[in-house]
């Protein structure tokens, strides 16, 4: 099933992410991971994809384990920034030999030691490749508080517009840690013309110096409560764990009291940590 026709149904749909591991040897733990998320009746799972293809066959593999097993859609995320035309019609058409239909393109992080040379320079330039050599529903990424890399926010919504020109179907955001930042951001997409879904990305935070570090690369801010948080509970990891899921809690919860029909939670392979959320809201979401 096609995630746009999922989006577009009247009631609320819920996403979870995984990471397949780079490494061989903690691959069979991946599906077990699968199968547990499965289990919290979540509408689709999305599959992340290393830098340079480095993980490009697990995410084909646990995609199609995802649509096989469980008979539930994948999105699996597609990165292009140092590959080739070549490479992803290969991988295009491996995605559609496994009947995988739903496609995250992204530009995706560059590898140490880059030294350009690839076919792309934007996730713009996949999106249009995607959509003439396959009949895929396209997804793409969205910075609610501006990219990294972009020096003015109305040039970044743009950029978006151009996306979703190109054949984007709908919009997955960055992690965020307040609301309003995301509600701000639906106006001003919407005033560029952008109609397609915005999906909120939130990330449950069990381990503060992690995210304080990830929130420096991406350029998300994080609120005085937050901050708060974290310093209180950061060096009482069971405590910061019931702390972080509270929070991403609340903040789905505003979310589906302010309308929105959707939320994608970044699990960090971490089930558990999404059951609890689930658990939560599990009234709220009947």
């Amino acid at each position: 099933m096609r995630i746009s026709e999922l989006l577009a149904r009247d009631k609320i749909t819920v996403s979870c992410e995984i990471f397949p591991p780079k490494k061989d040897g903690a691959f069979g733990r991946i599906f077990e991971v699968v199968d547990q998320i499965n289990q919290l009746n979540v509408d689709f799972i999305s599959v992340t994809y290393g830098a340079g293809g480095s993980t490009s066959k697990k995410t084909v593999e646990v995609a199609s384990y995802i649509q096989n097993k469980h008979c539930k859609p994948a999105l699996a995320h597609l990165t292009c920034c140092d590959s080739s035309k070549e490479e992803i019609q290969h991988r295009l058409e491996e995605l559609k030999a496994n009947g995988i239909e739903n496609i995250l393109a992204l530009r995706g992080d560059r590898p140490e030691n880059y030294s350009g040379g690839g076919s792309y320079t934007y996730a713009i330039d996949l999106i249009r490749d995607i959509k003439v050599q396959g009949d895929f529903c396209i997804g793409a990424a969205c910075y609610p508080e501006g990219h990294v890399e972009c020096e003015h926010k109305e040039d970044d919504i743009g950029f978006l517009k151009a996306k979703v020109d190109a054949g984007c179907d709908f919009l997955t955001t960055q992690m965020f840690f307040d609301n309003n930042i995301y509600y701000n951001f639906l106006y001003r997409v919407l005033a560029a013309g952008i109609h397609v879904p915005v999906i909120p990305g939130i990330m449950p935070v069990i381990n503060s110096k992690q995210i304080k570090r990830s929130c420096e690369l991406s350029g998300t801010a994080l609120p005085p409560r937050f901050k708060a948080i974290a310093d209180k509970f950061s060096d009482v990891p069971e405590a910061m764990q019931q702390a972080g899921i509270a929070y991403a809690t609340e903040q789905i919860i505003d979310l589906v009291a302010n309308g929105v029909k959707y939320f994608h939670i970044y699990t960090m392979n971490r089930p558990e940590t999404a059951a609890k959320i689930m658990e939560n809201l599990s009234c709220i979401l009947r």
